[in-house]
C-alpha cells in the first residue's frame, strides 16, 4: 500500500444539527474526457458546453494538445476542440494519477505520425496497464514499455500514422477503461475493431454502457455480437455539440451527509436517464432508509432521524468508484454492513480497500476485508486525521466522516481537485 502523503491536514467542519442545501456539482469527468478523446479523431471541431475543468480532464487536453489538437477555452463554460489533418507525434504526455489519460490517450496516439511517450505521477507506474499494452501491440502497434512482463508507465507508443485493426481479445477484469480506451479509438482503425474480452466479470459496465452512447451520438456504429465482444466499423467521427451532465459521483457525499445527519439536500440538473454511476447513489440510500425524490428541482435526499440510518449489504461491482463515500456511510450507520465485487478497487488511485479498511478503522470503525470487498461495522468513532493517499473519493469520504466527528481533520483535502475544483469550500459552505 503507497505511503499516506504528508500534505497539510485540514479541519473538517462538523456538525451536530441536520445538513440543509442546494448543492450545484460540476460536470462529469467520465463525460467530459470520453468527449475530449472523441475530439481528437473527429472529422471536425466538437462543441463541449458545461465541460469538468479540474486536474484530470485538463491532463487530457494536454495530452491532446501533443497530438496536434488545439482548444478554444472561452469562459470554460464552453470548450472548442478542433482536430488537426493528421494526429501528430513527437510528445510526452503527462498523465498525472489520471487513468483516462493513461488508458484512453495511447490506442489514439498510435494513430499519430511519430512516437508518444507517457508517463505520470509516481502512484500511477503502479497502475495496470499490461492489457492494453498487449492488446495495442497485438493490432500491429508497437509499443516500447520496459518490463515486458508486466508493463507500466513509462511506455512509449510508436504512432506510424494508421492501425491496420481487426480483433483483438483482452482481459479486462482490472478494469473497464482498456474496454472503453479501444472502442473509442476503433472507428479510426482501418479495419475497424472487433474487442473480446475473456476472463472474470468485467467491473463498471455502466462505464462501458456510457462509452457506447457517447460513440453512437458522434455516429460510430457499434455491434454486440455477443456477451462482451463489440464490432466497432471504421468510418468517420463526427463533430458534435454536446452539453455534460453534472458529476453524480461528486454529488455523492452532498447526498450521504444529508441521510447521515437527518438532514435535506437537493442537487439541481440531475439526469432523468444516465449511463452515470454516481445514479446508484438513490437506490443506496434509499436501501438504507433515507427518502429519495427526483423532480423539477433536482434530486432530494432526505435523511432518517440521526442515528437511524441502516447498515447495507450490497454489490457495487458496476459503481466502485461510490465505495470510499458509501464505505464511511456505512460506518455512520446504526447495523453493520457488507460491501461486495469490488475486488478491482485494489488498482485504483491507490489501494482503496486497504486505505479504507486503514482508516475508518483510525477513525473507530471495525472494517475487515474479503476478498472483493468490505465488512464494516460500525463502532464508537472517535476524532482522527485521516490520511487521503492522494485520491479524491478517499477525501469526500473523509470530509463525510468529519461531518458527524467533530476533531477530524483531512491530510490533502485539495487531491479532491481532480475532479471537484473548489470542493472544500462547497463542503464548508454546506456542512459548516
Amino acid at each position: 500500500m503507497t505511503s499516506p502523503q504528508s500534505a497539510a491536514a485540514w479541519a473538517a467542519p462538523a456538525t451536530r444539527d441536520p445538513v440543509h442545501g442546494t448543492v450545484r456539482v460540476p460536470g462529469s469527468k467520465s463525460l467530459t474526457n470520453r468527449y475530449l478523446v472523441l475530439a481528437a479523431v473527429a472529422a471536425g471541431p466538437t462543441t463541449l458546453h458545461r465541460p469538468l475543468v479540474s486536474r484530470d480532464t485538463l491532463l487530457m487536453v494536454g495530452a491532446l494538445r501533443q497530438l496536434g489538437v488545439t482548444l478554444d477555452r472561452g469562459d470554460d463554460s464552453t470548450w472548442v476542440l478542433t482536430p488537426p489533418a493528421r494526429l501528430r507525434g513527437g510528445g510526452d504526455v503527462d498523465c498525472g494519477l489520471a487513468g483516462t489519460v493513461m488508458r484512453f490517450v495511447p490506442p489514439v496516439a498510435a494513430l499519430a505520425e511519430g512516437p508518444v511517450r507517457f508517463d505520470g505521477d509516481a502512484a500511477a507506474r503502479t497502475r495496470p496497464v499490461a492489457q492494453l499494452v498487449g492488446a495495442l501491440r497485438d493490432l500491429g502497434v508497437v509499443v516500447d514499455a520496459g518490463g515486458d512482463d508486466d508493463p507500466r508507465l513509462p511506455f512509449t507508443v510508436a504512432g506510424s500514422g494508421s492501425v491496420t485493426g481487426g480483433r483483438v481479445v483482452i482481459d479486462a477484469s482490472a478494469s473497464s477503461q482498456f474496454v472503453s480506451a479501444l472502442l473509442l479509438a476503433g472507428a479510426r482503425y482501418d479495419r475497424g475493431l472487433t474487442l473480446v474480452h475473456r476472463g472474470e466479470a468485467l467491473p463498471s459496465r455502466p462505464h462501458i454502457d456510457m462509452t457506447l452512447q457517447a460513440l453512437a451520438t458522434v455516429g460510430v456504429v457499434v455491434h454486440e455480437d455477443a456477451q462482451d465482444t463489440w464490432h466497432v466499423e471504421p468510418g468517420p467521427v463526427q463533430g458534435v455539440e454536446v452539453t455534460i451532465e453534472p458529476d453524480l459521483s461528486s454529488a455523492a457525499p452532498f447526498l450521504a451527509v444529508a441521510a447521515a445527519t437527518g438532514g435535506r439536500v437537493t442537487v439541481p440538473d440531475w439526469p432523468a436517464s444516465t449511463t452515470q454511476a454516481g445514479d446508484a447513489m438513490r437506490e443506496l440510500l434509499s436501501r438504507m432508509g433515507a427518502a429519495v425524490t427526483l423532480g423539477p428541482a433536482g434530486l432530494t435526499v432526505t435523511g432518517p432521524p440521526r442515528g437511524e440510518l441502516r447498515g447495507l449489504d450490497h454489490d457495487l461491482g458496476d459503481v466502485g468508484e461510490l465505495t470510499p463515500v458509501v464505505a464511511a456511510l456505512c460506518a455512520l450507520a446504526s447495523s453493520p454492513s457488507r460491501l461486495r465485487g469490488v475486488a478491482h478497487l485494489r488498482g485504483h488511485e491507490t489501494d482503496r480497500l486497504a486505505a479504507l479498511e486503514t482508516e475508518l478503522g483510525r477513525i473507530g470503525a471495525d472494517v475487515t476485508q474479503t476478498h472483493d470487498g468490505l465488512v464494516v461495522r460500525p463502532g464508537r468513532l472517535r476524532a482522527a486525521t485521516l490520511q487521503t493517499y492522494h485520491d479524491h473519493r478517499m477525501a469526500m469520504a473523509a470530509c463525510l466522516l468529519g461531518a458527524l466527528v467533530p476533531g477530524t481533520r483531512v491530510v490533502d483535502v485539495a487531491t479532491t481537485g481532480k475532479t471537484f475544483p473548489g470542493f472544500a469550500e462547497t463542503w464548508a459552505g454546506l456542512v459548516g
